[in-house]
């Protein structure tokens, strides 16, 4: 990614690519999807495509490393003590990085004005919307619309890179079980992997 432009990075999913709604699908396709979950890297293999999965949780890190002495930075999500713990460990690790603004993600209403505002006022070149799919996805469209920029989906990744919760170890990462492990720490996530295992049948008998 050695030229920076606009438009969003959108992580993608067996759960969001099974999603089937018209307006998240159109998103995707107007946009730039990279694989963040096994069924996705799958799917794209089955295609004939050489795929690796690029975890959302390490991809802004890298994008803040490549470009935090030249761009502008935005962040939005999560709860207030996350995102506040998230911007205090940001300007540690990256003492050079330019942050425009932040703010939590639980709107009430005239929230979203505010920050329509706050982002055309401080023109950041890089906006990172950590609030779950596909709320932040239809968020950063509409975003997009009043303040072009780059904008990156990051689902519960503020959570992880303060600490609050673990991404699985090494090996599950590499044999493509980080769905599982998280599945074991978070069973309330078993509606949500269902559409793991749904996608996978349909890539093993071709029907994607």
């Amino acid at each position: 990614m050695d030229k920076l432009d606009g438009g969003m990075l959108i992580a993608l999913n067996a759960e969001k690519l099974n999603k089937n709604e018209s307006k998240l699908d159109d998103l995707i396709n107007s946009n730039i999807g990279y694989p963040d979950g096994i069924g996705a890297v799958l799917a794209l293999r089955r295609k004939g495509l050489k795929a690796v999965k690029i975890p959302g949780a390490e991809f802004w890190l890298d994008i803040i490393t490549r470009y935090v002495e030249s761009k502008s930075f935005y962040f939005i999500g999560s709860t207030t003590p996350v995102i506040e713990q998230t911007i205090t460990k940001l300007k540690l690790e990256f003492p050079n990085i330019k942050i425009n603004g932040y703010r939590n993600g639980f709107f009430e209403e005239g929230d979203e004005t505010k920050l329509i505002g706050n982002l055309i006022a401080s023109r950041p070149d890089i906006v990172f919307v950590a609030m779950g799919s596909p709320r932040q996805e239809l968020l950063m469209s509409e975003l997009m619309e009043e303040h072009p920029a780059l904008y990156m989906g990051l689902g519960g990744s503020f959570d992880v890179y303060v600490g609050l919760k673990k991404r699985a170890p090494k090996l599950y990462q590499k044999l493509g079980l980080e769905w599982f492990y998280r599945l074991v720490k978070e069973p309330t996530r078993i509606s949500r992997q269902t559409s793991l295992l749904k996608f996978l049948i349909k890539i093993i008998f071709g029907k994607i």
